[in-house]
């Protein structure tokens, strides 16, 4: 039977109609309001009349589009958030009652009222980061922005608590989007097992991450948008947990009412946790993000607040060289498809999507999912591509080992944003693929040194047996680089491989440039010394021929857009060690790349030149091995 709790909330739910800045999102809203400065703090949010709240919700609206039109940002999400951020922190009292934001990008408005109004410096070397980071605030508990681990933070922090007899809540904030992630369901089913927790999961439907929620939990949740699931039977209740809505998710008075019932029943010692299905509109607010079928301004670049002219045109970049390649692939061949862990557009698949849509396959914010399926489809006879940024490939790293690897089953992954990214910071930094694909065996990996390289790689991987990977950057693609020779081993891109090698300069992926300017400028300055760059083409697995030339020169330097520890010079600096004897030592090696250390969000080119990656910062490591 339905509770009273239940059917009183169903009568919460609200129709938020679109609405134009300055205008508050609320369809009740006949004048504007009065702008309300940003308070100092919770306490000073908590203290204000609730009449001041929609004055609140314009001023945080107009300060979020003044800073992200200067700096970009995720200008979408926290459009969509204001009122539910300000309802969450004048309803529980942070940081004592944790408020943990799933994937983080939504976060600004937290800030804004935790004592970081302006946002200063957003997404700037030594400003304000665009995710929660504990240096920041003690607000700002998890700072990892992948997506669907919230529910499990918030819960393992309640458990500590009740363990500590510490009193109230915890809270997850999760979009329905990370909700398809595995450990968000996981964490779901966990919580609702659990008799007097005191967690309290904020659903944030808006029927997004970048694009539509796919799936059958998205059905569900449109269902209950829509009225048509009888209170007591969604599948929430039928976990376990105490459900409570829909809510709209833009209206002040009725978020209060729906999180001080939530509150309630979760102090209740004979439930488990408690869902808040809250409905909300992403770009909320700004006519401009949400007309955009896209991805309503997910995330942007700095734009004119006066100016609703077409946007430039696009520039020639990885990703867009990425989806061309990619649909020339299956244009030529019909046992290829794509799938996507809810990034169609910003993995580069949009193009196929539109030309072949029953041959690209979204499967929500759900890598493990993804390279399983992906495993499935070639034993079954298809020729899958799984387009992840390398930052997620962790998140499925298992799957990659164990049942993509050891099954030897034809999947090609690409991954867009390896190396360094910049703005997002230390979770999004696509540093780690490269130590991860090292430790696979069999694996064949190509980091293409520019766009025309990049469609070679993905028509080798797709030719090749087995599982591959096609990595890349962030960004535009630099001018094509063109090899001066081609040998067994690669492609010469400076010195003279008919001469002996004083230093032979390994360079994997889109640093090349920068590895042909380093020999350069040591050339210039030390007459007869033959530094090679060598582009292998293919990184993995280490060719003979590779590991012939390099034993061959009196020292070797790896350059690579990942950890040096871990990566394609560690490796080759194992496999020469092992060729190694006392009387033909292994040549002097050197592997260049970053610290085995978590990388500040700054401009990609400031990190790298700060990791002596810059063409500047190469050579004086050439210069080091030369003596």
């Amino acid at each position: 039977m339905p509770t009273t709790q239940q059917r009183s909330f169903t009568s919460l739910m609200r129709t938020a109609a679109p609405s134009d800045l300055p205008t508050a999102p609320s369809a009740h809203a006949e004048v504007a309001p009065a702008e309300v400065a940003i308070p100092a703090d919770p306490a000073a949010l908590r203290a204000l009349d609730p009449e001041q709240l929609p004055g609140l919700a314009r001023t945080l609206r107009r300060r979020l589009l003044e800073i992200c039109s200067r700096t970009g940002g995720h200008l979408g999400p926290n459009l969509g958030v204001v009122e539910l951020t300000i309802a969450l922190h004048r309803e529980f009292v942070s940081p004592q009652e944790p408020i943990v934001f799933d994937t983080g990008h939504q976060a600004y408005v937290h800030k804004m009222l935790t004592g970081r109004a302006d946002l200063p410096g957003l997404r700037s070397a030594g400003g304000t980061s665009g995710y929660p980071d504990r240096g920041e605030s003690a607000h700002d508990l998890v700072e990892n922005s992948h997506a669907s681990g919230s529910i499990a933070w918030a819960h393992g922090l309640d458990r500590a608590h009740r363990l500590a007899g510490q009193d109230g809540a915890s809270v997850a904030v999760i979009g329905d989007g990370a909700l398809t992630g595995g450990v968000g369901l996981e964490a779901l089913n966990e919580l609702a097992a659990d008799r007097g927790s005191r967690t309290v999961v904020v659903l944030n439907d808006n029927t997004r991450s970048y694009a539509p929620t796919v799936g059958g939990l998205a059905r569900h949740l449109a269902s209950l948008r829509d009225g048509d699931v009888p209170a007591g039977t969604d599948v929430f209740t039928a976990l376990g947990l105490t459900y409570v809505g829909p809510v709209d998710g833009h209206d002040h008075e009725a978020l209060a009412v729906a999180l001080r019932q939530a509150r309630r029943a979760a102090e209740d010692p004979s439930r488990p946790g408690v869902v808040v299905h809250v409905l909300t509109r992403k770009g909320a607010g700004f006519a401009r993000a949400e007309s955009d079928a896209v991805d309503q301004w997910h995330a942007t670049g700095p734009f004119a607040l006066d100016d609703e002219t077409d946007a430039p045109a696009a520039a020639d970049t990885w990703t867009r060289r990425l989806g061309e390649a990619v649909l020339d692939a299956a244009r030529e061949d019909e046992k290829v498809l794509a799938i996507s862990a809810a990034m169609v557009d910003p993995v580069g698949l949009t193009p196929m999507q539109e030309e072949m849509p029953d041959r690209v396959l979204d499967v929500g914010i759900a890598e493990q999912l993804a390279l399983d399926t992906a495993a499935g489809l070639a034993a079954g006879g298809r020729r899958p591509v799984v387009s992840l940024y390398a930052t997620f490939l962790g998140r499925a790293h298992d799957q990659l080992l164990l049942d993509l690897a050891l099954h030897g089953e034809d999947v090609l992954i690409t991954l867009d944003r390896a190396g360094v990214t910049g703005d997002d910071g230390p979770s999004h930094h696509g540093v780690w693929d490269l130590g991860l694909a090292a430790q696979v065996p069999g694996l064949s990996l190509w980091a293409p040194r520019d766009g025309e390289r990049l469609a070679g790689a993905v028509r080798s991987g797709l030719a090749t047996s087995g599982s591959s990977i096609v990595r890349f950057p962030k960004g535009a693609c630099p001018p094509d680089l063109p090899a001066t020779a081609t040998i067994p081993a690669g492609d010469v891109l400076a010195g003279d491989p008919d001469a002996p090698i004083d230093v032979l300069l390994v360079s994997i992926g889109a640093l090349a440039g920068r590895a042909v300017e380093a020999a350069r400028l040591v050339a210039a300055e030390q007459e007869g010394a033959n530094v090679l760059v060598l582009d292998p083409v293919q990184a993995l697995p280490l060719g003979d021929a590779l590991l012939d030339l390099a034993s061959a020169a009196c020292a070797v330097v790896t350059l690579e857009d990942g950890i040096a520890e871990r990566g394609i010079g560690a490796a080759l600096a194992v496999r020469l060690a092992a060729r190694g004897t006392l009387s033909r030592p292994a040549p002097v090696l050197r592997t260049l790349g970053l610290a085995q250390e978590f990388v500040p969000h700054a401009k990609r080119d400031a990190i790298l030149t700060a990791y002596g990656l810059d063409a500047e910062g190469i050579a004086a490591s050439l210069r080091r091995v030369l003596g």
